[in-house]
């Protein structure tokens, strides 16, 4: 896993919630450059976080001066962080493509730019797969499976419960507070890794074989 190996030769150890300046170094090794205070606004409302693509180098990430300028907005700089480096680590390649391919890009305004939007930046239709993919990256790096997996197997083990979590439950809403405090993440950013790993749904938690 990306985050493990990036933590693990800078520390000897991969400790979470990984912190905003270690997401910050992750982007900085990746691509060409790192704006923390990029006016976005030209690209419209609500725009948090952009990525630009040239042939033969590195992306270039600029992320919107509204965020890191606001500490209160921390949990969204770290998401919008750790989505734009999805796009650096698994977009670039399409501008390394023949020229031919790489036109299809270019028919488009800011073709070689992936705008981000803030309601797309965890949880896009799969159908806009760029954004889907890296929206999954962002909660992949902060939530990573295995220490997520741990936290939710604790939880279970502790109230009794097995198979999926009920999304709007008491125990879906304290285990969404869990995550929020173990990786630093938004609500709505641990409802989503929840969501997609199968771990929270629509149906209510079963009670463990066990318990009466």
């Amino acid at each position: 896993m990306i985050i493990n190996s990036f933590l693990k030769d800078s520390y000897g150890v991969a400790q979470f919630p990984v912190s905003t300046s270690d997401l910050t170094r992750l982007v900085e090794r990746d691509a060409a450059d790192l704006d923390l205070y990029a006016d976005l606004s030209g690209y419209g409302p609500d725009v948090e976080g952009l990525t630009e693509f040239f042939p033969g180098r590195k992306p270039s990430v600029k992320i919107s001066s509204e965020l890191a300028a606001d500490e209160r907005r921390e949990n969204r700089l770290r998401t919008t962080i750790s989505h734009e480096y999805g796009h650096v680590h698994f977009h670039a390649y399409l501008w390394e493509l023949e020229p031919s391919r790489r036109g299809l890009f270019k028919d488009k305004p800011n073709g070689n730019r992936q705008i981000c939007k803030r309601d797309n930046i965890l949880d896009a239709a799969q159908s806009d797969w760029m954004e889907w993919q890296a929206g999954y990256v962002c909660g992949a790096l902060l939530m990573p499976l295995t220490p997520l997996r741990r936290l939710v197997g604790a939880y279970q083990e502790s109230h009794g419960l097995y198979g999926v979590i009920g999304l709007n439950d008491s125990h879906g809403r304290n285990l969404i507070e869990a995550v929020q405090s173990g990786f630093q993440v938004s609500a709505d950013a641990a409802r989503v890794r929840l969501t997609k790993l199968g771990i929270l749904g629509e149906t209510g938690a079963g009670r463990s074989l066990f318990s009466r």
